[in-house]
């Protein structure tokens, strides 16, 4: 079974919590404290694999969560960073956030790919020590790690895309110009997966063949197979397009000609405007008037025409010749470059870091904001100190305002997850 696409869930590591701890020493009265950091959390990197050929892999696992730092210790001790959760892709795989829409990565290159940054570790209560606060009990907690829903998408990485409706020959073709051994058989949609294939010129030149499973009206509104394939040409630095020129099945080759390219145009306009080459297949079957009509026709188009009977070889190796002479003069393959966030999606992804919620029931206010919870889990609310820290959160980020545009009175009371405590101004 052939998978191009994917929706999958990564979360990178949360940071360690940065620990609350005070040196203790023998005949030492105090010794300080010595909290010390939480380690970062694991990223999430994909790499190619080329033993990888698609994307089944992820319809069976779906979520993928990197290990958490482990949180600081006592003695100033650090905690230790988390390993990082590789992700082996196949190469062409092309990474995209579902949510924005913007590509993360394309892993068409053996460079690894950062996806998701495990986050920062939480600093310890040694930091927080200054000489009127001697004893902090308190510390920061670790950094949430990215966390994404994406979409892989892969895209084949050739040279050269065959492209033209089903049975017109594409498969022969590939076979009888390289060592792809596609299944060839008299009706439509034999071929159900893109297949590649090495084409050699001479030593030292070769170039990479795919040939796209069958195209047909409608193919990129989802009519057919060739819409589920679109996707492998968007790569390919040259269009071979095939056409029966003989019409066997009581097909126009003009309009065979006009309908695939208005299927690629539907799909993409720069996929529309990809360099072409025509080949006239199933020329041993045709007449010369035939022939003739759709060579006047291409060329007119200003494209070049090659006249050809891939089940002879009659004028295979001339075509790929003329191939390779395209391909010379033809930038490299498509690479999919990433997309950074937008200034005002960067904005957003930290005010949603920061983001809150207050409501009121029978006179209490409930504070709803994921993110405080972490502050909660290393503030010790027995201590002052501890305490002025979690007030200051709370008014630096904006809840203490809101509490009092919504009519606060002294005394009443605030709740925040099991944390209850009185409003005083």
């Amino acid at each position: 079974m052939f998978v191009d696409q994917a929706k999958i869930y990564i979360k990178a590591g949360d940071g360690g919590d940065g620990a609350v701890s005070f040196h203790r020493e023998k005949y030492v009265a105090a010794g300080g404290p010595d909290g010390g950091d939480g380690g970062k959390g694991g990223d999430i990197v994909f790499v190619v694999d080329d033993n990888i050929s698609n994307l089944i892999d992820f319809r069976y696992k779906r979520k993928y969560v990197a290990e958490k730092g482990q949180n600081g210790g006592g003695k100033n001790c650090s905690g230790r960073n988390a390993p990082d959760l590789v992700v082996k892709v196949p190469r062409g795989t092309v990474v995209k956030e579902i949510k924005s829409g913007r590509i993360l990565a394309d892993l068409s290159t053996d460079e690894p790919a950062v996806i998701a940054h495990g986050g920062k570790g939480g600093r310890g209560n040694a930091h927080f020590a200054t000489s009127t606060r001697q004893i902090p009990k308190f510390a920061k907690p670790g950094f949430r790690g990215d966390e994404y829903e994406v979409m892989l998408e892969l895209k084949l990485i050739a040279d050269v895309g065959l492209v033209g409706f089903p049975n017109v020959g594409k498969s022969t073709l590939i076979s009888v110009v390289s060592a792809a051994k596609p299944k060839i058989a008299n009706y439509h949609f034999t071929t159900l997966t893109p297949v590649l294939g090495v084409v050699k010129i001479e030593e030292g030149k070769s170039f990479v063949m795919a040939d796209i499973p069958g195209l047909i009206e409608g193919a990129s509104e989802g009519v057919g197979l060739g819409h589920e394939f679109l996707r492998h040409v968007e790569r390919c630095r040259l269009i071979v397009h095939v056409i029966d020129v003989s019409g066997s099945e009581g097909r126009d080759p003009i309009e065979d000609f006009k309908a695939i390219n208005h299927e690629l145009e539907n799909f993409s306009m720069e996929l529309a405007e990809a360099p072409q080459i025509v080949a006239a297949n199933k020329s041993d079957m045709a007449t010369p008037e035939q022939v003739e009509r759709l060579r006047n026709y291409v060329e007119d188009q200003g494209l070049l025409f090659y006249e050809i009977s891939a089940a002879t070889t009659k004028g295979t190796k001339e075509l790929m010749y003329g191939v390779w002479e395209r391909l010379s003069v033809l930038p490299p393959v498509k690479q999919f470059e990433a997309q950074p966030l937008t200034q005002e999606e960067i904005d957003d992804k930290l005010i949603s870091k920061k983001d809150f919620r207050v409501t009121v029931e029978d006179g209490v206010y409930f504070v709803e904001a994921d993110w405080l919870l972490d502050i909660l889990r290393t503030a010790n609310m027995d201590d002052y100190s501890s305490l002025q820290y979690f007030q200051n959160v709370l008014r630096t980020s904006g809840i203490i305002d809101k509490l009092e545009e919504m009519g606060i009175e002294e005394g009443d009371t605030v709740s925040i997850f099991d944390f209850e405590f009185e409003y005083l101004r």
